[in-house]
């Protein structure tokens, strides 16, 4: 059994996500195999940013019609390549009612409440969706329109609005199977049909949960069935049941994990991760459930993950050197804090500097300053 290190690990997941630049086309990105989130404006066309070639702006990429936003894994919003919307769909059916369950979370107390499955929880408030949502809506008049017309335990008393919703991971999760994405750009958040939307289809796809299992693991692997599942939002024995064939195990920090076998080569020699991104909050590369990987020391965790408010990260040398926020004069000039971990060499920090520059332009600010903390 192949015995791999840290920094092989590391340096494999940078090439098989894109990091080293060598893909023209953000179509042909391997990240849109899964999906890229867009948790907050202009997250995703800075991580396109950091693995293209060429500029990105964050008008050109949401108005790109290969391109689609909705709310997807763990209801989180991410952008697809819209043909394979159907598949991401697919692999988004529960297989089970253990598995809706899981992927209700937090609300799943609320949905047991409600005297229903989980799974006919999920697919009511889907047909609901779907029903309201014949033109683009915001998503508060979404879900008072909803709300109306699913049974009274899907929603609940907001108090802040004054007015009664959908259960927040209920709406998100059910979205997609109503035939629903995210109008991307807009503010505030709206929805609208999918171009062309098919029946909705009830019945789970084993094998297109599967795949969504091996995307992960050609991203972000060698890995587990635990890391796999926390990705997809369910439990680790429902992940065992999507566990896909054509896998090889590694041993890897003591512990057998596992990836697709033709990636066996690329993680046993990958190309030196000799390069500096500046990675945007929830990144594909720092989506990988295992952090302690990405990140050893707790202390530097805790400020790369947060509980609110995520910076982005400064990867340098194969590693998660530090983290960095910027702060807007208007729309004029982006102002930048990199904070690194520990002393950097001149180059890296020049390459840092250059690399604001593109997320600067990304943003659409035409003027940074850039400073280091």
């Amino acid at each position: 059994m192949l015995d791999v290190d840290r920094e092989q690990v590391l340096a494999h997941r940078i090439a098989a996500q894109g990091l080293h630049r060598d893909v023209a086309d953000p179509a042909g990105l391997a990240v849109f195999d899964l999906g890229v989130q867009s948790t907050q404006r202009e997250t995703a066309a800075i991580a396109l940013a950091a693995r293209l070639p060429g500029p990105v702006t964050e008008e050109s990429f949401v108005e790109d019609p290969r391109f689609v936003l909705a709310w997807t894994h763990r209801g989180a919003p991410h952008f697809h390549r819209a043909d394979e919307i159907g598949r991401v769909t697919a692999a988004l059916v529960p297989l089970d009612e253990d598995d809706a369950m899981a992927r209700m979370g937090w609300q799943r107390k609320q949905v047991e409440a409600a005297g229903m499955s989980a799974v006919d929880g999920l697919f009511t408030a889907a047909r609901a969706i779907r029903k309201v949502v014949t033109r683009v809506m915001t998503k508060g008049a979404v879900s008072e329109a909803v709300t109306k017309i699913i049974p009274a335990g899907l929603s609940y008393w907001c108090r802040g609005c004054q007015a009664t919703h959908i259960l927040e991971q209920v709406m998100r999760l059910a979205a997609i199977h109503g035939g629903v994405r995210l109008e991307a750009g807009s503010q505030p958040a709206a929805l609208a049909p999918l171009e062309g939307r098919s029946r909705m289809r009830t019945t789970p796809d084993l094998e297109a949960a599967t795949g969504a299992v091996r995307d992960y693991l050609h991203l972000h692997g060698p890995a587990t069935p635990k890391e796999a599942a926390d990705f997809v939002g369910t439990k680790t024995a429902i992940a065992k049941r999507m566990w896909p064939d054509g896998l090889t195990p590694v041993r890897f920090a003591g512990r057998e994990v596992w990836l697709p076998s033709g990636d066996v080569a690329a993680l046993e020699n990958p190309p030196e991760p000799d390069l500096v991104r500046l990675l945007p909050p929830w990144d594909p590369f720092l989506q990988s459930r295992d952090r302690a990987v990405l990140v050893p020391d707790r202390a530097r965790q805790k400020e790369v993950w947060k509980i609110l408010g995520n910076p982005g990260a400064l990867l340098a040398g194969g590693e998660v050197a530090g983290v960095w926020r910027t702060k807007g004069s208007g729309r004029k000039r982006l102002d930048f804090t990199i904070t690194a971990f520990d002393p950097l060499p001149p180059a890296a920090r020049k390459a840092a500097e250059e690399e604001a520059e593109r997320v600067a332009r990304a943003r659409g600010f035409a003027d940074l300053r850039v400073s280091w903390g």
